[in-house]
């Protein structure tokens, strides 16, 4: 298990710090504990988050509906809830870091 990812009843927990209006969408490694994903979309209404839900749900190949903020708004610092295992999760994310 990563530092970053823990396991939640629901799925898997994604402990994350966002960069958004960045040139791309892409994981960037780690910022201390977290996983580091720059996102295009800029920091305003609201768009970073939904940039962000949508590009993990494109990485781990699921809906929209499979995934929730549930910390972290405001914040650079967010919690994404994905409804899968930890196990897939893990793997799918590896290949791309």
């Amino acid at each position: 298990m990563e530092s970053w990812s823990k396991i939640h009843l629901k799925g898997t927990v994604l402990q994350l710090y966002i960069q958004p209006g960045a040139s791309s969408n892409k994981l960037s490694g780690t910022y201390g504990e977290r996983l580091k994903v720059k996102i295009k979309s800029p920091p305003r209404d609201g768009e970073a988050n939904a940039g962000l839900i949508e590009f993990f749900a494109e990485l781990l190949k699921v809906s929209k509906s499979k995934i929730f903020l549930i910390r972290g708004e405001s914040s650079r610092q967010k919690d994404l809830l994905v409804e899968l295992s930890i196990d897939e999760v893990l793997i799918l994310l590896r290949e791309l870091l």
